[in-house]
């Protein structure tokens, strides 16, 4: 993504909507899109929506940012952009090319013919897909609509965006509307531009941005805990809740935090006297990890000034922080005949 610059690109067109529309600080989703308040019931969007390939995820989260850029609260969903071309919805999304097994490297241009703005239809056409099957055979869970044409084939150009709950279970589509933003239970959780416009939503994989949404949410359902001591997910509820697996959650986690998008929690008394940067985690964590008791779990605080960084250029630092931590601990082992 780096070396073909998809993310900056991509970047770039999301600016470009959000500087022509209503420029909204944050965008708000329903709450019922990361999982049922109860737990009870079939998974949630969501959980569904974490997959090792494609950018259904990223693609839903994108259209309600494009939603929120152009209608105001209550505004009904229509579609106005083409699927390819210039400012079309392949625009709006990093693509790292195809990978070429046979010489080891990335594609960047094309590949077998085709070229990379066919790729990025392409990922569009698969992720529309994904987001019709989350319905199953009564489609009312889906989150699109692609209408059929007379052959049966997908119209994907008309496809239609629904409501975080789903397409419904009647005849008459619950067609995508831009919701307010709400305190009572949480009913909504607000996701800041910068997520969208510094490349998060791009360069995060579908089980990180879930284990950081389902923080933020956690972080305004109790929000004074969040901000007193950290909030956390036991398994139980993580599971019943958000239908997320406890490797997803912590290695979730563990990667945000490497980010620079949660911290481990401090009182409101450290919060105080130590900066929100985006390189916190480097203070004073050993300090947290020590001080937890024995089966206590991690707790966590979001850190929204994180998402005001580049984060190609943040994900590139730590990649690079990363492999010099294994390259030293490779040669300690080396050293000491491991």
């Amino acid at each position: 993504m780096d070396k073909n610059r998809s993310v900056e690109e991509a970047n770039r067109t999301l600016k470009v909507l959000w500087r022509n529309g209503k420029k909204p600080d944050s965008i708000v989703l329903r709450s019922i899109l990361l999982g049922r308040r109860d737990g009870e019931g079939s998974p949630s969007s969501l959980s569904r929506l974490v997959l090792p390939k494609g950018i259904a995820l990223r693609f839903y989260l994108i259209a309600a940012f494009e939603a929120q850029c152009r209608l105001a609260a209550g505004g009904q969903w229509t579609n106005v952009l083409p699927l390819s071309g210039p400012g079309s919805w392949s625009d709006l999304f990093a693509t790292d090319g195809a990978y070429n097994a046979k010489s080891a490297t990335y594609m960047h241009d094309t590949v077998h013919g085709r070229a990379a703005e066919d790729l990025r239809l392409r990922q569009v056409q698969g992720a529309l897909r994904t987001l019709e099957g989350l319905g199953g055979e009564q489609y009312q869970h889906a989150l699109v609509d692609i209408p059929r044409g007379k052959r049966g084939q997908r119209l994907y150009q008309s496809f239609r965006l629904m409501r975080e709950s789903g397409r419904g279970g009647s005849q008459s589509l619950s067609i995508y509307a831009v919701p307010k933003a709400q305190w009572q239970a949480a009913r909504t959780v607000e996701v800041p531009a910068h997520f969208f416009l510094n490349g998060w939503a791009q360069v995060l994989s579908p089980s990180e941005v879930a284990t950081w949404l389902a923080v933020k949410w956690l972080s305004k359902w109790a929000r004074d805990t969040h901000l007193a001591s950290g909030v956390y997910l036991h398994g139980e509820r993580r599971t019943k809740l958000f239908g997320l697996r406890r490797d997803a959650w912590e290695d979730g986690c563990q990667r945000l935090r490497d980010f620079g998008l949660i911290r481990f929690a401090r009182n409101l008394d450290e919060a105080e006297v130590l900066p929100l940067k985006a390189d916190y985690r480097y203070i004073r964590d050993e300090e947290v990890i020590s001080s937890r008791k024995r089966y206590e779990p991690y707790r966590y605080q979001v850190t929204d000034q994180g998402l005001e960084e580049d984060a190609v250029k943040v994900c590139k630092k730590e990649l690079i922080f990363r492999q010099q931590q294994l390259d030293l601990a490779a040669k300690h082992r080396g050293a000491f005949g491991g």
